[in-house]
């Protein structure tokens, strides 16, 4: 009964704090805007810009301007869980606070994936199963990356372990608000959360009112709830269900 009587209480605590938290910075669900704008420029001027010889080093620009717009919207999380507002400055911050951290986490798997094509090309007929079985694991057993990058001091490689230690001790706590989640989002929006570091939801360019509506609408879905795992994180990367359960008979 203790882990049922814990999970409420830790649900019910992190969805008080989000409430808050989120009620105070709501102009963040606009931030799916700029990232979209900013993907469309950036990666535009790149394939403009890397031609001919130096379309080698496309990879590497990619990956750095999707590690600086990660970092910019957990920059802004992390405001929002520590210090309870975002503003301005923040956002302008944001781009590079976080930028090597999440390059290097890229890097590893990047690393990790291409061992793992090597693997593929010996038993081609099986590669395709092992890699949906493969990314269903890394969403699952690498989930909280986004929350441990702007909570925890860690190495690129010391957030990946502590991610996995993290799931060991709290999956059912971790996973049963984000499988609920997920199934939300896509009965409401059809949108399927498959990346680990997910900052938005896409926009497929409708701006008719009813297009609009509904991006925003998934928008709301996404940031309330990317608020809502931050403080989840803090409180189950903090304490132990023994500890919770003795906070909560002081505060009874």
């Amino acid at each position: 009964m203790n882990i049922f009587k814990d999970i409420y209480y830790v649900n019910s605590t992190a969805i008080k704090k989000t409430g808050r938290g989120f009620g105070k910075n709501w102009p963040i669900i606009f931030s799916g805007f700029l990232y979209t704008f900013l993907n469309l420029v950036l990666f535009s001027i790149i394939n403009y810009l890397f031609r001919g010889f130096l379309n080698i080093l496309v990879g590497f620009a990619a990956a750095i301007i999707s590690s600086s717009l990660i970092s910019n919207y957990l920059y802004l999380l992390f405001n929002v869980i520590k210090y309870d507002r975002v503003t301005l400055k923040n956002v302008k911050e944001g781009f590079s606070y976080f930028l090597w951290k999440v390059y290097g986490i890229f890097f590893i798997a990047w690393i990790l994936n291409f061992l793992l094509g090597g693997l593929g090309n010996i038993a081609p007929t099986v590669s395709t199963r092992i890699n949906i079985i493969i990314n269903l694991l890394i969403l699952i057993i690498f989930n909280p990356l986004p929350e441990i990058v702007y909570q925890k001091s860690y190495s690129p490689w010391e957030s990946i372990t502590y991610s996995f230690d993290f799931m060991k001790e709290n999956w059912l706590n971790w996973l049963i608000p984000n499988i609920l989640f997920f199934f939300i989002l896509y009965k409401l929006t059809g949108n399927i959360i498959s990346d680990v570091f997910m900052t938005h939801i896409m926009y497929d360019f409708d701006f008719s009112i009813k297009g609009i509506f509904n991006y925003l609408f998934g928008q709301f879905l996404f940031s309330f709830f990317m608020i809502y795992r931050g403080y989840l994180f803090e409180l189950l990367s903090t304490s132990t269900m023994r500890k919770r359960m003795y906070m909560k008979k002081l505060n009874e």
